[in-house]
C-alpha cells in the first residue's frame, strides 16, 4: 500500500512561449530523473520527442512524466504532464487538466497573462483544479513581477498572492525573499542552482511586510483557526501555521499563490517543486469519486476513493507510438488491476485486457505490473477505447464525466495522390481521429470530396505533415477554408406528420412542435459552453399525447438533424425546441418513428425559422513597437475587425482586437512585412458571429 499523501498529480500549462517545457526539463533534471537538460530551441527537449516537436521546436502533444521529490524527509512522487501553448493544440491541455489534481500555471515575467493564459485558466476552472502560479523569465529587461500579479487578479478574477519576492542587483536577478518564512536566498552566480540564506534586503522590508500581512488576510477570510490567530493572537502564526492554511485556500481554490524564477537559468525551480509539494492536492484528497449509472444516466453514482475500492479509471488520451501502434492513457481514480487483468468499457459494455502498462517518460517507457490509485499511465492492448470512457469492472459499472472537446474552425479537402492510396490514406485519416477528437474527417455529400477539419492552420499542417511522414501518404490538399456554423433566427410553429402503413409493421407520428433559435439564458448555461449539448429542448406536452417513453426519441432525432443545416449543410450552433403535442397509433407508434418524424420537422420548418451563418471571430493580440502601431491598426481595419483597446507595456504597445477568421489566414506574413518583423501576435477562438450575408461566396 502506496502513501498517496506523497503523490501529485499535476500539469504545466500556459501560453506558448511562457516556458513551459524548459521548467519541465528543469524540474527533470533538478530532481535527478534525466542527467542532461533538453533545450526546446535546440530540439533535443525530452519531453518533446515527437518528430514534428523537434521540428518546429514547440510543444504539440502532451507529455506525461514522473520524477521524485525530497521535501522534509519525505519522498514525493510527482506525475507530470507538460502540455502545449499554442491555442490550435488546446484539446491537450482540456484532456489533461480533466485528469489532473492540481496545475502549475506558467506566465511570462515580461508578457504577462496572454491570450491562451486565459483560456487556459477557463479550463482549468471548468475542470475546478487547483493551482499555484510561476512567474517565469524573470531574468529578462522588463520583467514585472507585482504586475503579473495584478494582471491575474484583473483578467482571470484569480485571488493571486506572492509567497516570494524577487531580489535584483541593478538589473540582474540574484534571489528571492519567501514571505511565508520571512527568509531570503540568493544563487552563487548567473549560472548556478546553488543557492545560500541572505538577510532581507533593507529595500524589500517594507514589501515583505505588505505582502505578507495581505496574504495572511487572505487566510484569514476562508480559515476560522487563522482569523482567530490573526485577530487575537498574531504571535503565534508562525511558518507552518501559514503553510497549513494556505494549502486549505488552495485545495479549496480560495486562493492562488504566486512564486518568481527563470527556468532557462535554473533559478526558483527547486522553490517551486516544495511549492507543489506543500500546496497542491493528492490523488486522495477528495472523499469520494461521483458519476453515473451506466443504464440511467440521472442516476448519480458515488465511490470511495481508495485502493479497497472496485477500479475506476478514465481513458483521456488515445496516442499513436513511434511504431503507430495504439496507446490509451489512463488515469485511476479508485482501486487496482494488474497488468493482464480483464476491465469493463462503460460505454461499450464490453470487456477489454489491459495486455502491457507502462509508466511513460516522454517518448520512453517503463513497463508496471500494476495499475494504482493515483497512476496516470499508457496501456496497449485496448481495441475499442475511445478519448472519455471510463474503465471499471462490470459488477461496479459506473461512467464519469467525459470530455467535451471544441469545435474545428479551419477545412481543407484532400485526396489521395493516386487510386492506390486511397484505403491508406482513409486508414491513416481514422487512425490520427481516434488519436486527436479535434481533427474531423467528413465527406462533402455534393462533390464527394473528403473533408479535413481542425482548430488552426498549424494543426492541419502537423497534421499533414505526419500523413506523409508517419503514414507515408502520398496527398494533395486545397487552400484552408472557414467552418461555419448555422442558425435559427426566428421561432416557428408548425405540425409533422410520419404515415407509413401498408398492412404490415408500420411508423406512425405526428407532432406539433416550436424550433427557433435559443434562450440566452440557455446560451449562458454551463452545459451550452461546456459543450456538453447545443439543443434547448422543452416537452410541453400535456395529457399523454406522446408517451414519455417516445420523447427522448424525438429529442434525438433533432439532435441528429442538426449536425447538417439547411443552408451550407455546417452544423448548427444552437437551437431550441418546444414540443407542444402530438398523436400515435395504438400500434405503429414506435421510438423509431418520433425519432424520422423529428428529422423531417426539422427539415420542413427550416426556411420559415431564416437561418443564417454564423463565423468564427478570433481574438487577436499584437505585441508592436509604436511606430509601427499605425500599420498594424489600419492591418486590422482592413480584416473587418474590431479594435478593443491597446494596452501600454515596456517599450512595446500590445493591441487587443476581435477578427473574422477568414481574414487571418496569410497575416503572420503580413504582420512580419507592416512591421519589419518587430511584431508578434497570438490568436485564440472567441466566439461565433453572424455573417453579413455579402460575405457568403456564392
Amino acid at each position: 500500500m502506496r502513501d498517496y499523501k506523497l503523490i501529485r498529480n499535476i500539469g504545466i500549462a500556459a501560453h506558448i512561449d511562457a516556458g513551459k517545457t524548459t521548467l519541465s526539463e528543469r524540474m527533470l533534471f533538478i530532481a535527478g530523473k534525466i542527467h542532461r537538460m533538453g533545450e526546446v530551441h535546440h530540439g533535443d527537449a525530452v519531453l518533446d520527442h515527437g518528430r514534428e516537436e523537434q521540428k518546429r521546436g514547440i510543444t504539440i502533444s502532451s507529455a506525461a512524466t514522473q520524477l521524485n521529490w525530497n521535501r522534509n524527509s519525505d519522498e514525493f512522487i510527482l506525475n507530470l504532464i507538460d502540455t502545449p501553448g499554442h491555442v490550435d493544440f488546446t484539446v491537450e491541455v482540456e484532456r489533461s487538466l480533466r485528469v489532473l489534481d492540481g496545475a502549475v500555471a506558467v506566465f511570462s515575467a515580461v508578457g504577462g497573462v496572454e491570450p491562451q493564459s486565459e483560456t487556459v485558466w477557463r479550463q482549468a476552472n471548468r475542470y475546478e483544479v487547483p493551482r499555484i502560479a510561476f512567474v517565469n523569465k524573470m531574468d529578462l529587461d522588463g520583467a514585472d513581477y507585482l504586475n503579473v500579479i495584478d494582471q491575474m487578479r484583473k483578467r482571470l478574477a484569480a485571488n493571486a498572492f506572492a509567497i516570494q519576492l524577487p531580489i535584483f542587483e541593478g538589473h540582474e536577478f540574484v534571489g528571492l525573499v519567501d514571505i511565508i518564512s520571512e527568509k531570503a536566498y540568493r544563487w552563487d552566480d548567473l549560472k548556478s542552482m546553488e543557492f545560500r540564506e541572505c538577510a532581507v534586503p533593507n529595500e524589500l522590508l517594507a514589501e515583505l511586510q505588505s505582502s505578507r500581512n495581505d496574504l495572511l488576510e487572505a487566510l484569514a477570510e476562508n480559515d476560522a483557526e487563522m482569523l482567530d490567530l490573526f485577530l487575537e493572537r498574531p504571535h503565534e502564526i508562525n511558518e507552518w501555521v501559514i503553510r497549513k492554511s494556505l494549502r486549505k485556500a488552495v485545495i479549496a481554490q480560495q486562493v492562488v499563490p504566486v512564486l518568481a524564477g527563470t527556468a532557462y537559468r535554473n533559478k526558483g525551480v527547486q522553490q517551486l517543486l516544495d511549492a507543489v509539494c506543500d500546496f497542491l492536492p493528492t490523488p486522495a484528497e477528495r472523499n469520494e469519486l461521483i458519476g453515473w449509472d451506466t443504464d440511467d444516466s440521472e442516476l448519480e453514482v458515488r465511490r470511495s476513493i481508495s485502493e479497497e475500492a472496485p477500479f475506476t479509471a478514465l481513458a483521456f488520451k488515445v496516442a499513436l507510438d513511434e511504431q503507430n501502434r495504439r496507446m490509451v492513457f489512463l488515469r485511476v481514480y479508485a482501486g487496482n488491476a494488474a497488468t493482464g487483468s480483464t476491465v469493463w468499457n462503460a460505454r461499450t459494455g464490453k470487456r477489454e485486457r489491459l495486455a502491457a502498462v507502462y509508466q511513460m517518460h516522454g517518448g520512453k517507457r517503463q513497463a508496471l505490473d500494476q495499475l494504482h490509485l493515483g497512476d496516470i499511465a499508457a496501456v496497449v492492448g485496448l481495441k475499442d477505447v475511445r478519448t472519455g470512457d471510463t474503465l471499471t469492472v462490470a459488477n461496479h459499472p459506473m461512467s464519469l464525466e467525459s470530455m467535451t472537446f471544441p469545435e474545428p474552425v479551419v477545412a481543407m479537402s484532400i485526396e489521395a495522390g493516386n487510386s492506390s492510396e486511397l484505403v491508406k490514406m482513409a486508414n491513416a485519416l481514422a487512425r490520427l481521429s481516434d488519436e486527436d477528437p479535434t481533427f474531423r474527417v467528413t465527406q462533402n455529400k455534393e462533390t464527394g470530396q473528403t473533408i479535413i477539419q481542425g482548430m488552426g492552420e498549424l494543426h492541419l499542417e502537423v497534421c499533414l505533415s505526419r500523413l506523409r511522414n508517419d503514414f507515408d501518404v502520398d496527398c494533395k490538399v486545397g487552400e484552408p477554408q472557414v467552418s461555419y456554423k448555422e442558425l435559427f433566427t426566428k421561432p416557428t410553429i408548425q405540425k409533422e406528420r410520419l404515415v407509413k402503413q401498408d398492412g404490415g409493421s408500420g411508423l406512425f407520428a405526428v407532432i406539433e412542435y416550436e424550433l427557433g433559435p435559443a434562450d440566452a439564458e440557455f446560451l449562458e448555461s454551463d452545459a451550452f459552453k461546456d459543450g456538453k449539448t447545443r439543443l434547448q429542448f422543452v416537452n410541453e406536452v400535456r395529457g399523454g399525447a406522446i408517451p414519455a417513453d417516445f420523447i427522448p426519441s424525438v429529442r434525438k432525432g433533432f439532435e441528429q438533424a442538426m449536425n447538417e443545416g439547411v443552408l451550407e449543410g455546417h452544423p448548427m450552433d444552437s437551437m431550441k425546441v418546444r414540443l407542444l403535442d402530438g398523436q400515435t397509433h395504438v400500434k405503429d407508434s414506435k421510438p423509431l418513428a418520433f425519432e424520422i418524424v423529428a428529422q423531417r420537422a426539422f427539415r420542413s420548418i427550416a426556411a420559415k425559422a431564416q437561418p443564417t451563418l454564423l463565423e468564427p471571430i478570433m481574438q487577436l493580440e499584437i505585441s508592436t513597437p509604436e511606430e509601427a502601431l499605425s500599420n498594424v491598426i489600419s492591418g486590422i481595419n482592413k480584416r473587418r475587425g474590431l479594435l478593443l483597446g491597446i494596452d501600454s507595456r515596456v517599450d512595446v504597445q500590445i493591441v487587443r482586437a476581435h477578427v473574422p477568421l477568414k481574414e487571418l489566414f496569410g497575416y503572420v506574413a503580413a504582420l512580419r512585412s507592416a512591421t519589419s518583423g518587430r511584431a508578434s501576435s497570438s490568436i485564440t477562438f472567441a466566439h461565433f458571429a453572424p455573417l453579413v450575408r455579402d460575405e457568403v461566396k456564392a
